[in-house]
């Protein structure tokens, strides 16, 4: 005869309420959602609004009506440079921040320097250089390839992004106690195999928020990229303005790709913040 010994506490009988758990995730997913598309919807009123005021009649939205899919070209190549930038400038900034943290001098030295001078550079001037100083076009196996100016921009803007990526980084590993660090040494883990199998992935949720915030105001500095000649959302709108030659579309049309701006990024922002939240350390 066999005693019963009840659920295991490793059953998920016993306090685990997984209908409850989903339905408050749930819950909090559909508030969020509907948080953004009410910003969203406000936004769009806005605009609406700005139109409507600035016309005597439906002409400025017709006009905003045309020109849109040539500012979405521009908008397109804004969201293609920040995403070149991002994703490059945060593999360098990974190996940047780990540079500065590194136990060998001639590492950890030049990884701070370059990581100062380029994150309290102005986005600008980083931008400037690059395009002037890289080449126009390079020659690879006897075929001549033209660099476009986009292209340059978003190597300018990747510069910034990996110096301020380098500080998520390096603050993130910091953060992280030493006894883990200790724990790697007494396993025998050399420096370079304690970062990679047990600090970095533990930085993983410390980093996310603000590499979603820094890719935010990425976005947010890809039209500093129209003063170098790249066809993007914001030198659309100058050559739509100037096409039209119509005073009164000046404030409509800037406030109607300040929404497409903000109906991208805002979802982004509040999405980080709620990671934020999330995985606050306590």
């Amino acid at each position: 005869m066999t005693r019963d010994r009840g659920p295991s506490k490793f059953s998920p009988e016993v306090g685990i309420d997984l209908a409850g758990a989903r339905k408050r995730v749930g819950t909090a997913l559909n508030a969020g959602l509907a948080g953004v598309l009410l910003s969203i919807l406000v936004v769009c009123v806005l605009v609406l609004a700005v139109a409507i005021l600035h016309g005597t009649d439906a002409t400025v939205l017709a006009k905003l009506a045309k020109w849109t899919p040539f500012l979405a070209q521009g908008f397109l190549l804004n969201v293609v440079m920040s995403l070149i930038a991002i994703s490059a400038g945060t593999l360098g900034g990974i190996f940047l921040g780990m540079g500065q943290i590194a136990p060998f001098g001639w590492i950890s030295w030049p990884s701070k320097v370059l990581t100062q001078i380029f994150r309290n550079a102005p986005w600008l001037v980083l931008l400037f250089y690059c395009i002037f100083l890289l080449p126009y076009q390079v020659r690879i196996a006897g075929q001549t390839f033209v660099v476009a100016n986009w292209l340059r921009a978003s190597i300018g803007l990747t510069i910034p992004v990996i110096a301020n990526f380098s500080e998520i980084v390096r603050g993130a590993m910091q953060s992280i106690p030493s006894g883990q660090w200790e724990a790697a040494r007494s396993l025998g883990y050399t420096w370079r195999q304690s970062v990679h199998q047990v600090i970095l992935p533990q930085c993983i949720k410390r980093m996310l928020p603000p590499w979603m915030n820094l890719y935010a105001v990425l976005l947010m500095a890809t039209p500093l990229a129209s003063i170098v000649g790249t066809q993007e959302a914001l030198t659309n709108l100058r050559t739509a303005l100037q096409a039209e030659a119509d005073g009164r579309l000046l404030l409509p049309f800037y406030a109607y790709l300040l929404s497409w701006f903000f109906i991208y990024s805002y979802p982004i922002a509040r999405f980080s913040m709620r990671l934020e939240k999330r995985f606050a350390i306590h």
